[in-house]
């Protein structure tokens, strides 16, 4: 038999033993074998499964055409600039003032829901839009006469605010309610004369006589 067909033997006819594979590994390696035999089966368990994805991976890859590779490329490169876009200042701000105001935009958000689901937003929108149209089609003159009544009202509303106004006029609506509870026969002569001599019916025409003056005189000055 030749020594190609015979096992390489030791002199005292012993077969010599296999270099080990790990032979060629280095230190740190062997080392960390050593002290984790379990995680290292259970590592080699689970190769096969590694390969076969990596395989299926690159079999997917190389199955790609031209055209899926650019049109990759292309969504790639749209994301990036849409993510460009969006790193502006502005935008920042905006998200700041979210995070600070978090709670009130809840709010208004779940308002704007309530309002939606009951049909009201859209009564709403209309609203808006039909005073936008009104806006639209009030010339100059009419803006003009609106802001001149605007005026009026709110020199009315000052003079009523002033307490001497304010006072007179609460006098003069609660006569009026006691006046209307009173009977409403007419008095006769003698009536009238005893309602003159009347302290209260004195006071109410004296008032009535100054106010007669002071509104003659505030028409005068307008014209």
């Amino acid at each position: 038999m030749s020594e190609s067909d015979t096992d390489e033997t030791t002199g005292n006819g012993e077969t010599a033993p296999e270099e080990s594979d790990d032979a060629d590994l280095p230190p740190d390696v062997k080392e960390a074998i050593a002290d984790n035999p379990e995680e290292v089966a259970r590592f080699l368990d689970h190769l096969g499964e590694v390969n076969d994805l990596l395989d299926g991976t690159a079999v997917a890859t190389s199955a790609m055409d031209d055209e899926m590779v650019t049109s990759l490329a292309g969504t790639a490169n749209n994301l990036g600039a849409a993510a460009d876009g969006m790193a502006t200042p502005e935008l920042a701000n905006l998200g700041e003032a979210a995070g600070e105001n978090a709670d009130d935009l809840a709010d208004a958000i779940e308002t704007l829901a309530r309002l939606q689901r009951s049909g009201t937003l859209d009564d709403v929108l209309a609203l808006t839009d039909t005073l936008s149209l009104v806006t639209a089609a009030m010339d100059d003159e009419m803006v003009m006469n609106l802001t001149a009544t605007g005026s009026r009202l709110g020199e009315l509303a000052d003079t009523a605010a002033d307490d001497d106004v304010a006072g007179g006029l609460e006098s003069m609506l609660t006569a009026v309610g006691e006046a209307s509870e009173q009977s409403g026969e007419t008095p006769g002569l003698v009536g009238m004369a005893n309602a003159l001599r009347d302290p209260d019916t004195k006071r109410g025409l004296g008032f009535l006589l100054a106010l007669a003056q002071a509104l003659g005189a505030e028409i005068d000055d307008e014209s």
